[in-house]
């Protein structure tokens, strides 16, 4: 029997060598990876933008007219009150005759400059001409930048230039001779008593029946003319006309007559009103429009209405 040699180590070397296997058989760590640095988010860029103001389109600066910086008004000659009043000195300025509008005084030519002002423009900036009254609504180029001249809207003439809004609604007036009892009538009341005359199919015969209801059947006629005979004759103690023709009878037609008084204005869409006349699609419409509705919110359309419509020229209000 083979006796297998048995070798024995020593202690102290069997150690090392256990050691050195458990050494060789430990992993060696994995390095601790290093953190990435901290990087700051970017600081937003901000722009504020300051919007660019829009311009005005009625400020003078950028209104188109037919002098740069000057406002063109047209208006007839002459030029009657009370929509255009006189000079003191009773001599208008060449080419004017009777009323004056340079002066800025009377219905017509207070209103022109007072739309002018919201406009911008100066009493300075404004220059008048002379335009016969058919010929500012009639098509084609104007020699003015606004027209006033009491026309009145109407489709027709719509088509051919623009009308602004209107800044006078007429009313209807009473015209009496001043030797007439109903001369001294002050309210609607006093006026029942009367017998009336006014031109067929009118508003004013309308306002005979319908605002006054007189006692008296009312006369017709077939124009103003012959209404005008009637009140000559004493056929009729009063002639109900628009206040412009009541102006127009008692300053020229028939002497020693008076506007007794004049009834409140209707003012709804149908309603008779004076307009501003421009040419066709006028860059100027919008704007006299704005300065028409300014205006009358500020109350300066119904003062001028009753200082030159009323109290100067003598055709007060009738009350109830």
């Amino acid at each position: 029997m083979t006796r297998r040699s048995i070798r024995i180590l020593s202690l102290p070397l069997l150690a090392a060598m256990i050691a050195a296997c458990s050494a060789a058989a430990t992993p060696t760590p994995a390095p601790t990876p290093t953190s990435a640095p901290t990087v700051a988010a970017p600081t937003p860029i901000i722009v504020t933008v300051t919007p660019t103001p829009t311009a005005n389109p009625c400020d003078k600066s950028v209104l188109t007219t037919l002098a740069a910086g000057k406002l063109t008004i047209g208006t007839d000659n002459p030029a009657y009150p009370p929509y255009f009043q006189p000079p003191a000195t009773g001599k208008a300025t060449a080419p004017w005759e009777l009323g004056d509008p340079t002066n800025g005084q009377g219905f017509e030519a207070a209103t022109a400059y007072a739309v002018a002002a919201k406009l911008g423009y100066a009493k300075t900036d404004v220059v008048w001409t002379v335009v016969k009254f058919d010929n500012s609504f009639t098509p084609g180029a104007k020699p003015f930048d606004l027209y006033l001249a009491q026309v009145s809207y109407t489709s027709d003439r719509a088509q051919q230039v623009d009308m602004s809004d209107g800044y006078y609604f007429v009313a209807q007036a009473v015209v009496s001779l001043k030797a007439n009892a109903i001369a001294g009538a002050k309210s609607i009341a006093d006026l029942k008593q009367y017998k009336f005359g006014a031109q067929q199919g009118t508003t004013a015969y309308d306002t005979i029946q319908n605002v006054i209801a007189p006692s008296a059947q009312a006369s017709v006629y077939d124009s103003n003319d012959a209404a005008i005979q009637a009140l000559k004759a004493k056929q009729i103690d009063g002639l109900v006309v628009d206040l412009p023709t009541a102006f127009y009878i008692t300053s020229g037609q028939l002497d020693n007559s008076v506007i007794v008084g004049q009834f409140p204005a209707a003012t709804g869409a149908t309603a008779e009103h004076f307009s501003v006349v421009m040419s066709k699609a006028s860059p100027l419409t919008t704007c006299v429009n704005s300065a028409l509705a300014a205006l009358k919110a500020d109350k300066t359309l119904d003062q001028i209405t009753k200082e030159w419509l009323s109290d100067k020229a003598s055709a007060p209000i009738f009350g109830q």
